[in-house]
């Protein structure tokens, strides 16, 4: 799986979760369909007069959520830009979305605007295989962030991580070792370890 490749996904689902905060700090979610994506970025539409446009401009962020048929979820965080050229991009966005037509026919089409996110962190989640698989990525300006567990030099060598994980993807070293891309991220490893040798990623310097 590539960054260009959960783009897709979320492409091929098509209506997807897009969540926002609104000006009171309270979260907000609605589909929004994608309608274009391109090797490094994903295009969408919404109309100027809805509240999520303005949770767009004011937050200037979204986060994104697919799930399709095989249980494979893309969830992309990322910055939004409203798009310059409107009409261009509407436009060519119709064409793509030829049922966007009915729902907005003739030149109402212009109340919407396009927006973009080059800038995103990805994440692809298989629940569809065995052990199941995770991946992390990013576009433009964005680096992948660390999630999950790391067993440190901490590490005693008890097996209580290996013996409690769920996913069977603690393998027996000095230290202990997770296998990151099978890793639920359950925290069952770090609650049971008696010696606090294991840590979240992202707090790790």
């Amino acid at each position: 799986m590539t960054a260009k490749e959960c783009l897709q996904v979320l492409r091929d689902i098509k209506d997807c979760a897009f969540a926002t905060v609104d000006e009171n700090g309270m979260p907000q979610n609605r589909i929004i369909d994608v309608m274009h994506v391109e090797e490094d970025a994903l295009y969408f539409l919404t109309a100027r007069g809805k509240h999520f446009y303005r949770q767009l401009v004011d937050g200037q962020a979204v986060a994104i959520t697919g799930l399709n048929d095989k249980w494979q979820t893309v969830r992309l965080v990322g910055k939004v830009e409203k798009i310059a050229e409107q009409k261009e991009w509407i436009d060519r966005i119709f064409e793509e979305n030829p049922s966007m037509k009915s729902v907005y026919p003739g030149d109402s089409r212009y109340i919407l605007d396009p927006f973009c996110i080059r800038d995103a962190q990805i994440e692809f989640f298989d629940l569809g295989k065995e052990p199941i698989c995770r991946e992390s990525f990013s576009i433009g300006a964005e680096s992948p962030k660390q999630k999950g567990f790391l067993i440190t030099d901490s590490c005693i060598g008890c097996g209580k991580c290996k013996r409690s994980c769920p996913q069977s993807c603690i393998t027996e070293g000095t230290p202990y070792e997770i296998a990151q891309e099978h890793c639920l991220h359950c925290g069952l490893c770090f609650e049971n370890c008696p010696v606090q040798a294991i840590v979240r990623r992202e707090e790790q310097p």
